[in-house]
């Protein structure tokens, strides 16, 4: 069992929680992910590592209530427990010194984005962030990225904050400005992360992209993380969860990742008539 520390929501269905995981804070790199799981019947649910506290011994997801799964999480309170927590997973990112680096997150991505982010700099890196959401509403870590990076640029779909348009649009004004990066990393919705890598693709600029398919157990036994990569077939769980954004087949990821849109709503309706159920029988 891991103990919930603290639970702050951070944008519309988005929470972040610090919970207990000693053994994890410990080897934690960025990149890195866990999986968790609330209860003995619930879903396993992979979630970056976005931040450790080696003195509490404890770790920060972020976590979207999209399905049943995730949002039986966001339920949760200080006080509350998960049951298990495996992890650190995946392989960390490859971080080399003295890097100028752009890393671009979109909506909960941003989470992903933020510990590569500090890992960059902590190796004297040159790093500008651009964050983008739909909305103000939806622009998550700008405080954080703004106490660790050199630049920060924040889009909205709307213009409701920062600058109105997309990540790709901030991404292609910077380069157009002389603005030289060795490395872009790209983290969020499929669409923004294979439009970042069209950005980057004719300039031969390196991109790294972090994937989250449909995963089960973590370990490459199950298979159901597989993506195509550079022509080869990859296991995101212990391949990944970072690769070459210019080699990924995104056309066969988000098939994948529409598999089991079906089963994902009707799971998402009966949990919803339960919750239903359960206040009104209070």
């Amino acid at each position: 069992m891991h103990r919930i520390l603290d639970k702050e929501v951070l944008a519309p269905d988005v929470v972040r929680f610090w919970v207990e995981g000693a053994h994890i804070a410990r080897k934690r790199k960025p990149g890195q992910f866990v999986i968790v799981r609330t209860s003995e019947e619930g879903e396993r649910i992979p979630l970056t590592i976005a931040d450790v506290d080696k003195a509490r011994g404890a770790i920060s997801i972020i976590v979207q209530g999209v399905g049943k799964s995730t949002r039986h999480l966001n339920a949760l309170n200080a006080g509350d427990s998960i049951l298990d927590m495996a992890g650190p997973l995946g392989r960390p990112t490859e971080l080399h010194p003295d890097r100028r680096v752009c890393c671009i997150g979109g909506g909960i991505g941003t989470a992903v984005v933020y510990p590569i982010a500090c890992g960059f700099k902590a190796l004297h890196g040159q790093v500008t962030a651009i964050v983008g959401g739909r909305t103000k509403d939806f622009v998550i870590l700008e405080k954080e990225l703004r106490a660790v990076v050199d630049r920060v640029i924040v889009t909205t779909d709307d213009g409701s904050y920062g600058v109105k348009g997309l990540v790709t649009d901030a991404l292609t004004g910077l380069i157009a400005e002389g603005q030289q990066f060795d490395e872009v990393v790209a983290v969020g919705p499929l669409p923004m992360m294979r439009a970042v890598v069209e950005v980057t693709r004719p300039l031969g600029i390196p991109t790294t992209v972090s994937l989250n398919p449909v995963m089960v157990d973590g370990t490459g036994m199950c298979g159901g993380c597989r993506v195509s990569v550079g022509g080869e077939q990859k296991f995101v769980c212990v391949d990944g969860p970072e690769f070459n954004g210019h080699q990924v087949d995104f056309e066969e990821l988000g098939a994948r990742l529409r598999a089991y849109r079906e089963q994902e709503a009707e799971s998402l309706r009966l949990y919803g008539d339960r919750m239903a159920c359960h206040v009104q029988t209070r």
